[in-house]
Protein backbone atom coordinates (compact mmCIF):
# COMPACT_ATOMS: atom_id res chain seq x y z
CA UNK A 1 0.00 0.00 0.00
CA UNK A 2 1.69 3.84 -0.66
CA UNK A 3 1.61 6.48 1.22
CA UNK A 4 1.11 9.84 0.97
CA UNK A 5 4.01 12.20 2.21
CA UNK A 6 2.92 15.31 3.14
CA UNK A 7 5.19 18.60 3.10
CA UNK A 8 7.34 17.20 0.22
CA UNK A 9 8.19 19.32 -2.31
CA UNK A 10 10.14 18.87 -5.98
CA UNK A 11 13.43 20.69 -6.27
CA UNK A 12 12.48 24.07 -8.09
CA UNK A 13 13.48 24.86 -10.50
CA UNK A 14 12.08 21.89 -12.98
CA UNK A 15 13.70 21.68 -16.74
CA UNK A 16 10.10 23.40 -17.56
CA UNK A 17 10.16 25.60 -14.53
CA UNK A 18 13.77 27.38 -15.07
CA UNK A 19 13.07 27.11 -18.79
CA UNK A 20 9.75 29.21 -18.52
CA UNK A 21 11.99 31.67 -16.11
CA UNK A 22 14.79 32.27 -18.53
CA UNK A 23 12.45 32.58 -21.91
CA UNK A 24 10.18 35.39 -19.07
CA UNK A 25 13.71 37.03 -17.97
CA UNK A 26 15.00 37.36 -22.37
CA UNK A 27 11.42 38.53 -23.02
CA UNK A 28 12.20 41.11 -20.14
CA UNK A 29 15.55 42.32 -21.32
CA UNK A 30 13.74 42.63 -24.69
CA UNK A 31 11.40 44.79 -24.05
CA UNK A 32 13.50 47.11 -21.71
CA UNK A 33 15.92 47.33 -24.40
CA UNK A 34 13.31 48.38 -26.95
CA UNK A 35 11.53 50.78 -24.81
CA UNK A 36 15.52 52.23 -24.05
CA UNK A 37 15.12 52.58 -28.46
CA UNK A 38 17.58 49.89 -28.99
CA UNK A 39 16.78 48.10 -32.68
CA UNK A 40 15.66 44.82 -32.71
CA UNK A 41 18.00 44.11 -35.57
CA UNK A 42 20.89 45.64 -37.28
CA UNK A 43 20.13 49.11 -38.58
CA UNK A 44 21.53 47.56 -42.17
CA UNK A 45 18.13 45.81 -42.30
CA UNK A 46 20.16 42.31 -42.57
CA UNK A 47 21.17 39.31 -39.89
CA UNK A 48 24.28 37.80 -40.17
CA UNK A 49 25.30 34.90 -38.24
CA UNK A 50 29.24 36.05 -37.96
CA UNK A 51 30.78 39.41 -37.62
CA UNK A 52 34.78 38.80 -38.34
CA UNK A 53 36.01 42.83 -39.01
CA UNK A 54 36.65 44.39 -35.40
CA UNK A 55 36.10 47.72 -37.01
CA UNK A 56 33.02 46.84 -38.63
CA UNK A 57 30.07 48.78 -37.68
CA UNK A 58 27.82 45.57 -37.53
CA UNK A 59 30.19 44.53 -34.34
CA UNK A 60 27.75 43.81 -31.62
CA UNK A 61 24.78 43.86 -34.06
CA UNK A 62 24.31 40.82 -35.56
CA UNK A 63 24.26 37.16 -33.86
CA UNK A 64 27.52 36.55 -32.77
CA UNK A 65 31.22 38.49 -33.00
CA UNK A 66 34.38 38.44 -31.34
CA UNK A 67 32.91 39.31 -27.95
CA UNK A 68 30.43 36.34 -27.67
CA UNK A 69 33.66 34.69 -26.58
CA UNK A 70 33.39 37.34 -23.99
CA UNK A 71 30.14 36.02 -23.05
CA UNK A 72 31.00 32.86 -22.89
CA UNK A 73 33.57 33.81 -20.22
CA UNK A 74 30.98 35.32 -18.63
CA UNK A 75 29.45 31.94 -18.03
CA UNK A 76 32.05 30.61 -16.71
CA UNK A 77 32.59 33.69 -13.92
CA UNK A 78 28.69 33.18 -13.09
CA UNK A 79 28.91 29.34 -12.64
CA UNK A 80 32.37 29.33 -10.09
CA UNK A 81 30.55 32.47 -8.49
CA UNK A 82 27.57 30.87 -7.84
CA UNK A 83 28.86 27.34 -7.19
CA UNK A 84 30.66 29.15 -4.24
CA UNK A 85 27.90 31.19 -2.93
CA UNK A 86 25.23 28.98 -3.54
CA UNK A 87 26.61 25.66 -3.64
CA UNK A 88 23.66 23.62 -1.89
CA UNK A 89 21.07 25.38 -4.45
CA UNK A 90 20.00 23.54 -7.79
CA UNK A 91 22.32 24.07 -10.65
CA UNK A 92 18.93 25.45 -12.75
CA UNK A 93 18.09 27.61 -9.92
CA UNK A 94 21.93 29.31 -10.17
CA UNK A 95 21.39 29.13 -13.82
CA UNK A 96 18.44 31.50 -13.99
CA UNK A 97 19.97 33.94 -11.35
CA UNK A 98 22.84 34.02 -13.75
CA UNK A 99 20.80 34.86 -16.63
CA UNK A 100 19.00 37.60 -13.98
CA UNK A 101 23.10 38.65 -13.85
CA UNK A 102 23.75 39.01 -17.70
CA UNK A 103 20.20 40.30 -18.52
CA UNK A 104 21.06 43.22 -15.93
CA UNK A 105 24.17 44.16 -17.00
CA UNK A 106 23.15 43.80 -21.07
CA UNK A 107 20.49 46.68 -19.96
CA UNK A 108 23.41 48.55 -18.29
CA UNK A 109 25.70 47.98 -21.22
CA UNK A 110 23.33 50.02 -23.11
CA UNK A 111 22.37 52.97 -21.24
CA UNK A 112 23.61 56.46 -22.66
CA UNK A 113 26.57 56.22 -20.26
CA UNK A 114 27.98 53.30 -20.49
CA UNK A 115 27.49 53.32 -24.08
CA UNK A 116 29.69 56.78 -23.94
CA UNK A 117 32.08 55.31 -21.54
CA UNK A 118 33.14 52.18 -24.05
CA UNK A 119 33.55 55.42 -26.96
CA UNK A 120 36.55 56.49 -25.25
CA UNK A 121 38.28 52.96 -25.95
CA UNK A 122 40.22 52.37 -29.36
CA UNK A 123 38.16 49.46 -30.52
CA UNK A 124 34.55 50.77 -29.53
CA UNK A 125 34.66 54.67 -30.76
CA UNK A 126 32.03 53.58 -33.29
CA UNK A 127 29.91 51.70 -30.63
CA UNK A 128 26.32 53.09 -30.55
CA UNK A 129 25.33 49.77 -28.54
CA UNK A 130 23.78 46.56 -29.13
CA UNK A 131 21.06 45.30 -31.45
CA UNK A 132 18.51 43.05 -29.06
CA UNK A 133 19.31 40.34 -31.12
CA UNK A 134 22.64 40.62 -30.16
CA UNK A 135 22.49 41.37 -26.55
CA UNK A 136 20.20 38.28 -26.55
CA UNK A 137 22.63 36.03 -27.97
CA UNK A 138 25.26 37.11 -25.51
CA UNK A 139 22.72 35.44 -23.13
CA UNK A 140 22.62 32.43 -24.99
CA UNK A 141 26.40 32.91 -24.97
CA UNK A 142 26.89 33.26 -21.40
CA UNK A 143 24.05 30.26 -20.74
CA UNK A 144 26.94 28.23 -23.10
CA UNK A 145 29.49 28.81 -20.80
CA UNK A 146 27.36 28.08 -17.88
CA UNK A 147 26.69 25.13 -19.22
CA UNK A 148 30.18 24.13 -20.03
CA UNK A 149 31.61 25.30 -16.58
CA UNK A 150 28.84 22.89 -15.24
CA UNK A 151 30.14 19.82 -17.71
CA UNK A 152 33.23 20.17 -17.92
CA UNK A 153 36.09 19.12 -14.67
CA UNK A 154 37.19 23.29 -13.39
CA UNK A 155 40.46 23.06 -14.83
CA UNK A 156 39.36 22.19 -17.99
CA UNK A 157 37.29 25.07 -17.94
CA UNK A 158 39.99 27.43 -16.41
CA UNK A 159 41.94 26.06 -19.19
CA UNK A 160 39.54 26.66 -21.89
CA UNK A 161 38.87 30.83 -20.37
CA UNK A 162 42.29 31.17 -20.57
CA UNK A 163 42.68 29.87 -24.32
CA UNK A 164 39.70 32.17 -25.17
CA UNK A 165 40.92 35.27 -23.38
CA UNK A 166 44.77 34.77 -24.96
CA UNK A 167 43.31 33.64 -28.59
CA UNK A 168 41.13 36.18 -28.93
CA UNK A 169 43.16 39.12 -27.22
CA UNK A 170 46.17 37.93 -29.80
CA UNK A 171 43.39 37.94 -32.83
CA UNK A 172 41.56 41.35 -32.39
CA UNK A 173 43.55 42.84 -29.54
CA UNK A 174 40.60 43.07 -27.17
CA UNK A 175 38.86 40.69 -24.77
CA UNK A 176 37.03 40.55 -21.28
CA UNK A 177 39.54 41.37 -19.47
CA UNK A 178 40.85 44.29 -21.72
CA UNK A 179 37.83 45.44 -21.69
CA UNK A 180 36.91 45.76 -17.83
CA UNK A 181 40.32 47.51 -17.56
CA UNK A 182 39.97 49.72 -20.35
CA UNK A 183 36.05 50.62 -18.68
CA UNK A 184 38.26 51.38 -15.55
CA UNK A 185 41.22 53.18 -16.92
CA UNK A 186 42.48 54.37 -19.45
CA UNK A 187 45.89 53.04 -20.76
CA UNK A 188 47.86 54.52 -22.99
CA UNK A 189 49.93 51.18 -24.25
CA UNK A 190 46.75 49.15 -24.66
CA UNK A 191 44.97 51.71 -26.66
CA UNK A 192 47.87 52.08 -28.93
CA UNK A 193 48.63 48.78 -29.18
CA UNK A 194 44.68 48.07 -30.07
CA UNK A 195 44.71 50.70 -32.60
CA UNK A 196 47.03 48.95 -34.20
CA UNK A 197 44.77 46.03 -35.08
CA UNK A 198 43.89 45.17 -38.68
Amino acid sequence: MSTLRFGTRRPWPSVRGATIAIVGLMLVQALVLRGMGRLWICSCDTIRFWVGDIWSDQMSQQITDWYTFSHIVHGFLFYGLLYLLLSRAPVLLRLVIAVVLEGAWEIAENTPWVIEAYRQQALARGYVGDSILNSLMDTVSMMTGFALACLLPWRATLVLALALEIGVGWLVHDNLTLNVLNFIHRFPAIEAWQSSVK
